[in-house]
C-alpha cells in the first residue's frame, strides 16, 4: 500500500461556474466534454483520491467557488485548504464578468500558498475559449497588445 506522503494534494479552485468540475471530469475521469453539460456546482470540497498517469496518486480537493465559501477557504479554512499542497489548478471563465473578483481570489490563493505550501507548483486554466470567436481570442489572451 502507498504511504500517505506519496499522495499529492491538489487543489482545484476558481469562480462557481469556472468549470472547475467539468475540467476534473474531462482531465481525471476520461469523461467526453460532452458529458459535462449536466454537471452540478461543488457545495464545499468535493474530495477524492485518483490514480493518474499510472503510479501517481493524487488527492483532489475540488473547492466549490460561490462568494461565501471563497471567503471561508480564503479566510477560517485557508491553514486546511492550503496546508500541503503540490498542485494548484485555479480555473478562470473567459466569459467572466467579475474579473476583479477573480484576480482578488486568486492572489490570495496565492498569498495563502505562500504562507502554508511554499513550493506548491500553480497553473492557471482559462477555460471556455471555445465560447470566443477566432477573431476575438488575441484580444481576450492579450489584452493590452494592439
Amino acid at each position: 500500500m502507498q504511504s500517505e506522503s506519496k499522495i499529492k494534494k491538489l487543489l482545484l479552485m476558481g469562480r462557481s461556474g469556472a468549470g472547475k468540475t467539468s475540467m476534473h471530469s474531462i482531465i481525471f475521469a476520461n469523461y467526453p466534454a460532452k458529458e459535462t453539460m449536466n454537471i452540478g456546482f461543488t457545495v464545499d470540497v468535493a474530495e477524492s483520491k485518483i490514480k493518474f498517469m499510472g503510479n501517481l496518486s493524487l488527492n483532489l480537493w475540488d473547492c466549490g467557488g460561490q462568494d461565501k465559501l471563497m471567503k471561508h477557504f480564503l479566510s477560517s479554512q485557508k491553514d486546511t485548504i492550503f496546508k500541503n499542497v503540490e498542485v494548484l489548478i485555479y480555473v478562470f471563465d473567459v466569459e467572466s464578468d467579475k474579473i476583479e473578483e477573480d484576480m482578488r481570489d486568486y492572489k490570495a490563493c496565492i498569498q495563502n500558498l505562500n504562507t502554508f505550501s511554499k513550493n506548491a507548483n500553480i497553473f492557471v486554466l482559462i477555460h471556455k475559449m471555445d465560447k470566443i470567436s477566432d477573431n476575438e481570442k488575441e484580444k481576450v489572451i492579450f489584452p493590452g497588445k494592439n
